[in-house]
């Protein structure tokens, strides 16, 4: 329930934030706290019980919850001192993002089957969830283009200050999509794609990926009509990634043995997957020069994982 709360709290935040200027007390900052605050009264009961959780995934969870404490109040201040974050790739924002990931890894090694399954999917939504400023920022452009913005206009003219220009289609462009375009291939092709690998290996269920990949789309499938139906800002939805789950799913089936081999075609299907979503779809700017980067870099990590951690998970025996 912590997370959950945690989940849709952030997911509406990042709505609000192309729609209003920032406000400490929002209602997604209101529904993200309450969530915060059971999973705090949570690892309480884990500290002074110890029950649920060994003493290694118990001390995850206190480190990240220690982290994402120490990040809310820096957060504040770098928006008091800097305003607007105009990415969600900021240095405070980030601490938020480890804090979570460091309490899933613990709770996660005190799960297992289905229920580990589980806790990865809530690891994929927080770990994909930098990159959701670009899905944001696609309509956010189309809009202002089509002489509608989405945002307020408070908040345009306020980032138009920050940014030290008037309100026009540049600083649109650079409040909508402020990052490199090769960011966005590179986290999803890689770092998303790690955590399936991740969630795959250390469960030993069959279709692992492909199932927490086509949860998570459902849930911003459901989220974001949710959404547009209350008049705040949607996205584009990365229905690529099952292209690579699915890859991911294969490799461990069929080359067990050959990580990098895995890893290439677990890229090739991504990029693939932008190209198709873009052709019947919408999806954020890509730089194709960055699928040599992204290839290597999974094969590396994929392959590390081998290496440094040999024991595997049992395959499930087919049914007699």
């Amino acid at each position: 329930m912590a997370f959950s709360l945690k989940m849709v709290g952030s997911s509406w935040d990042v709505s609000w934030h192309f729609k209003w200027l920032r406000d400490d007390f929002a209602p997604p900052h209101l529904l993200n706290s309450a969530g915060t605050l059971l999973a705090l009264a949570l690892v309480g009961v884990h500290f002074y019980t110890g029950y649920g959780l060994d003493r290694i995934a118990q001390r995850f969870v206190e480190i990240g919850t220690a982290v994402f404490m120490i990040a809310i109040p820096i957060d504040l201040v770098n928006h008091r001192v800097n305003g607007l974050d105009i990415t969600a790739w900021s240095p405070s924002h980030a601490l938020l993002y480890i804090g979570t990931a460091l309490m899933l890894i613990g709770v996660i090694r005190g799960s297992s089957g289905v229920v580990r399954a589980v806790f990865f999917a809530f690891f994929l939504e927080n770990w994909h969830f930098p990159a959701l400023h670009q899905e944001y920022g696609v309509y956010a452009l189309k809009a202002w283009h089509a002489g509608d913005p989405e945002a307020e206009p408070s908040l345009l003219a306020f980032a138009a200050e920050q940014m030290g220009r008037p309100v026009d289609d540049i600083m649109v462009q650079r409040f909508a999509q402020p990052v490199s375009e090769w960011v966005y291939p590179l986290w999803t092709a890689v770092g998303v794609m790690l955590v399936l690998v991740l969630a795959r290996r250390f469960t030993g269920l069959r279709w692992t990926a492909t199932g927490i990949t086509a949860g998570y789309l459902a849930y911003r499938a459901v989220s974001g009509v949710l959404l547009d139906v209350a008049d705040f800002p949607r996205s584009v939805w990365p229905l690529f990634l099952l292209a690579g789950a699915v890859a991911i799913d294969l490799s461990f089936r069929h080359l067990p043995r050959l990580p990098v081999v895995g890893a290439l075609l677990t890229v090739g299907a991504v990029y693939c997957g932008l190209a198709v979503q873009g052709l019947f779809w919408e999806v954020p700017p890509y730089a194709l020069n960055a699928f040599a980067v992204a290839a290597v870099a999974l094969a590396a990590g994929w392959w590390a994982l081998d290496r440094f951690f040999p024991e595997r998970v049992a395959e499930p025996r087919p049914a007699a």
